[in-house]
């Protein structure tokens, strides 16, 4: 019933605009109805949050049942198991922010889950661990302190070597994470220092770091 009731709301808040702009630029789903993440918020705070709802909505191949999901999901009930699985699923870099920004970042092992993640080449998980770092770094440094090597090495290599989402989602995090002090900014940029015959996308990314934290030092 719950779920009838859901897709009839979405049904009274689609827009046909939006729906169509996304699926010419690629965004493939069996069903989008172009509901703007404000009107599902508002659309999920007319239903209890519930694990099997949450679920049944998380299989259906429709964007807003997706996002529902992650809205609806206890997080109290949600562990580490189940948000591997979900990573799994994930098919587009809007899902993907929306699961680490409005579940992923409340729960309790968001930062050992981000740790793992970065090591993870397939799908969105590298993705995904940096955007969650990004988040995580509003509020604090890292609880232990071979994270922060860790993170160190991995922003490096998918900085050089990843996707542009990739690329992004790890830019994010260094400059969140060296905003937070001088000490993390001057840190920060004598790791990512460009030395001479580095790429020129290289010496680039540092004057980015430099201009980012310019307000800092």
């Amino acid at each position: 019933m719950e779920l009838k009731e859901i897709r009839k709301q979405l049904r009274l808040a689609m827009n046909g605009v939006t729906s169509t702009s996304m699926r010419q630029k690629g965004v493939g789903y069996k069903i989008n109805f172009g509901v703007s993440l404000p009107q599902l918020k508002t659309i999920a705070a007319t239903h209890t949050p519930d694990r099997i709802l949450a679920e049944t909505l998380w299989k259906e191949d429709v964007r807003e049942m997706k996002i529902l999901a992650v809205l609806l999901y206890p997080q109290s009930e949600f562990d580490e198991a189940r948000a591997d699985a979900w990573a799994v699923d994930i098919a587009d870099p809007e899902i993907a922010g929306h699961f680490c920004f409005l579940l992923l970042q409340h729960l309790s092992f968001s930062e050992e889950l981000a740790m793992r993640w970065i090591r993870r080449r397939e799908g969105f998980f590298r993705q995904m661990g940096f955007l969650l770092l990004a988040h995580l770094f509003r509020y604090g440094d890292f609880s232990r302190k071979e994270h922060l090597i860790l993170f160190s090495e991995e922003a490096k290599v998918a900085v050089r070597t990843g996707t542009l989402p990739e690329k992004q989602a790890a830019a994010a995090a260094v400059k969140r994470y060296g905003s937070q002090s001088k000490e993390q900014a001057l840190f920060l940029l004598d790791l990512f220092k460009a030395g001479e015959g580095s790429p020129e996308e290289w010496q680039e990314f540092q004057e980015e770091l430099e201009f980012e934290f310019d307000y800092s030092l």
